[in-house]
């Protein structure tokens, strides 16, 4: 045994002595030119090729990193042993993906790539503006060399394709407002953002249903017309007007239209943007397949109609002359005093002009109670392409609130109660909001909630009859005055001619004599 410690001690001298005396022979520079010659030489002659995915790159988070993580994190591509799972802040559903220097394989189109995880300890950092991570990520990405144009081609952009469609089934939906001022926040965004949790949908949106699957069926053709948009030349957008009373589910279907189609909501305050130029830079910021909403437009800052004011009307492409700009505005809104200074021509730019293009798939959607406030130039295709009347609530629509709120169904209703409330709902004209409230407080029982919705029909329709009389009545006393002043003008003109005339004889005859 002692002979076995002796001879291993006598070979790791040889091996130190060696180790040293090939240092002393070879330079470091010479050792790795040696080494680099030796890597180039085995790529030569191997038919695969490596790329590397690093988790940050310089300063800056790498984008494709995070795609592949989304995009292996995909059940179709897992085929790995070992995984990690996480969930985001903002994340509704848990997501997997490689652990630690493990690998799987992919197949693309026919071509096979492996991918490989690899995590290491970072070395001791200097001093430095931005801490890096303690670990370094990475992926590598390994193809034989004759698909490396597939891979550099089209599957990369699959890749980010597929990571973008994970994160959005995966995540919530945001709600963003723009700060005061465009001041920007810690990663230098004007938009601040909270989970977006509106559970309104189509399905119980108090509205008409024919009304409801004509709008559904054009968010789903805008959603998806890349191509047609593409092919005819078209920005890849879409505006929305809702106009009606207050309290007819606006807000309502605008929740719904984020929840059927995935989008986020970008809710513009005007009255927090002071310049044209800020309003263009908060578009800038704005992602893809989004809702920009700008709520009560003829309240949020002074766009009346300008054919009121003496101004002209907007060219086709939403420019005009500084005489076109939007009517006076008050006190204050001028810039003087801080105020927004914000146009109607810097509005329209903002929604059909060149800067309406940053990103794609957007929806423009304006809201407001009073349409004939608007200025026509807000209101033509291409700015606003659909516009939807958000009325008082039809007897289809008092089903659907039935429904959600007393899980009544056409046949939970007695026939002559259902024909009762069918005759008076339309005449009624109460709002969505109105009948809701009724319902709420009475939702413990059914019962009490329908006759009590009953009254408030009847009470609501006998007040509109008495109303819309009334009305009537003063318009048949206006219109009688009119008449009256008519034929009375006839009457004094022809007084005031016979005096004109007599006045004209007298001086004649004054002449003569």
């Amino acid at each position: 045994m002692k002979e076995i410690w002796t001879t291993m001690a006598s070979m790791m001298g040889v091996w130190a002595f060696c180790q040293s005396l090939l240092h002393t022979v070879f330079p470091p520079a010479l050792r790795y030119a040696s080494l680099k010659f030796l890597q180039r030489l085995h790529s030569w002659f191997s038919s695969y090729c490596y790329y590397d995915i690093t988790e940050i790159d310089g300063v800056n988070t790498n984008e494709l990193y995070n795609a592949v993580q989304l995009y292996l994190s995909s059940s179709a591509s897992i085929t790995g042993t070992r995984l990690s799972l996480t969930r985001g802040l903002n994340s509704s559903t848990i997501t997997y993906g490689l652990s630690n220097n493990d690998r799987l394989v992919d197949t693309y189109n026919g071509v096979t790539v492996e991918w490989e995880h690899v995590v290491t300890q970072r070395q001791s950092q200097t001093f430095s503006w931005r801490p890096l991570p303690e670990e370094k990520r990475g992926f590598i990405l390994r193809v034989k060399k004759k698909n490396r144009q597939v891979v550099l081609g089209s599957y990369l952009d699959f890749v980010m394709e597929k990571a973008n469609e994970i994160r959005r089934k995966n995540q919530d939906r945001l709600l963003y407002t723009n700060s005061r001022g465009g001041s920007m926040d810690s990663r230098g965004h004007p938009w601040e953002s909270v989970p977006f949790k509106h559970p309104s949908t189509f399905e119980t949106l108090a509205m008409d249903p024919e009304k409801k699957a004509e709008i559904m069926a054009d968010l789903l053709d805008f959603a998806n017309g890349e191509s047609f948009y593409q092919r005819t030349g078209r920005a890849w957008k879409r505006g929305y007007l809702l106009y009606g009373p207050p309290g007819t589910g606006k807000s309502s279907m605008i929740a719904a239209m984020a929840n059927y189609l995935g989008y986020d909501i970008y809710d513009l305050e005007l009255t927090e943007v002071n310049t044209n130029s800020e309003l263009r830079k908060l578009l800038m910021k704005t992602s893809s397949k989004s809702i920009i909403v700008i709520e009560d437009i003829d309240c949020s800052i002074n766009l009346t109609n300008r054919k009121k004011n003496g101004g002209g009307s907007a060219n086709s492409g939403g420019r005009k002359n500084n005489h076109d700009a939007a009517s006076p505005a008050p006190p204050g809104a001028n810039g003087e005093d801080g105020g927004s200074t914000i146009t109607l021509s810097g509005l329209l730019n903002f929604t059909d002009g060149l800067w309406s293009c940053c990103g794609s798939e957007k929806i423009f959607v304006f809201t407001t109670n009073h349409i004939e406030k608007l200025d026509p130039a807000l209101l033509r295709s291409g700015r606003m392409d659909m516009h939807i009347n958000m009325s008082y609530c039809s007897f289809s629509a008092f089903k659907i609130l039935l429904k959600n709120y007393l899980e009544y169904e056409d046949t939970d209703l007695e026939k002559p109660m259902l024909e009762e409330l069918e005759g008076v709902v339309e005449v009624a004209e109460m709002t969505p909001a109105d009948i809701s409230e009724v319902l709420i407080k009475n939702r413990r029982d059914k019962n009490k909630a329908v006759r009590e919705l009953l009254e408030a029909f009847k009470t609501r329709a006998e007040q509109n009859r008495a109303k819309k009389l009334l009305e009537s009545k003063r318009n048949e006393v206006e219109d009688e005055e009119q008449e009256k002043r008519a034929l009375d003008i006839p009457k004094d003109g022809f007084d005031q001619l016979e005096e004109t005339c007599n006045k004209c004889e007298e001086k004649d005859d004054e002449k003569i004599h």
